[in-house]
């Protein structure tokens, strides 16, 4: 398959420089991560949550949880994991598991994890399960700026 064709044209029209990585078939971020041998914590991975009137992502470490507490106070409404059937619906060009923490491609609101404000290289999921987005740190917090920050990531 390789990347969602809604990613490469948003990455393309924003004009972000970035690489695509082949790695072999994983189920997880946190998986992709290992098989890549790309550092867990320079891995973002988006987590669909349903919220009142619609869906944010979260967005995270591989290595770590989404803080639902913290996200439903910045809300202020309850939070929840997105079923199957919603990501699919979201993300159509997407494989389930698989979606790329760039949510704004899908016109999707973002809530992003501090511990990426630091990072010098971002990688994220393609779309599929076998490809690996990867650019600078500078790019990817350009590009995520209008996504809300917060320490939102449990690294338990």
């Amino acid at each position: 398959m390789g990347i969602a064709l809604t990613l490469q044209e948003y990455l393309d029209d924003k004009h972000v420089p970035y690489d695509v990585m082949r790695h072999k078939r994983t189920h997880c971020s946190f998986d992709t991560a290992r098989a890549s041998h790309v550092p867990g914590d320079r891995m973002a991975k988006g987590v669909v949550l349903t919220r009142e009137g619609g869906f944010v992502v979260a967005v995270v470490p591989a290595t770590a949880r989404v803080r639902l507490d913290v996200i439903e106070k910045m809300l202020r409404c309850p939070v929840d994991l997105a079923t199957e059937d919603e990501i699919g619906e979201l993300f159509p060009d997407c494989d389930v598991g698989a979606v790329p923490a760039l949510a704004d491609a899908y016109a999707v609101d973002a809530f992003i994890d501090e511990s990426f404000d630091k990072q010098p290289d971002i990688y994220l999921e393609g779309g599929d399960h076998r490809s690996l987005v990867h650019m600078t740190g500078e790019a990817f917090r350009n590009i995520m700026r209008d996504a809300r920050r917060a320490r939102i990531a449990d690294l338990a």
